[in-house]
């Protein structure tokens, strides 16, 4: 479903209702924003990494060839 194994239908019902339960439906919403919040900078931090890992490497098989 959402590419996580084992977590089908009836266990993200659950999920929800102990949401409910914890939070209450008036704080949910802002909890599920600051969650949405917090996974986006995750994947903005992992992207900017990956890209200043592959940068250098990427400069280094552009050379390579202009040497051989």
């Amino acid at each position: 479903m959402l590419g996580l194994p084992g977590l089908g239908v009836p266990e993200l019902l659950l999920l929800i209702v102990l949401a409910l339960i914890i939070f209450g439906p008036g704080k949910l919403p802002d909890v599920g924003r600051s969650v949405g919040r917090a996974i986006n900078e995750f994947r903005r931090a992992s992207t900017e990494i990956s890209r200043e890992h592959t940068a250098p490497l990427k400069n280094e098989e552009e050379e390579k060839p202009n040497e051989a």
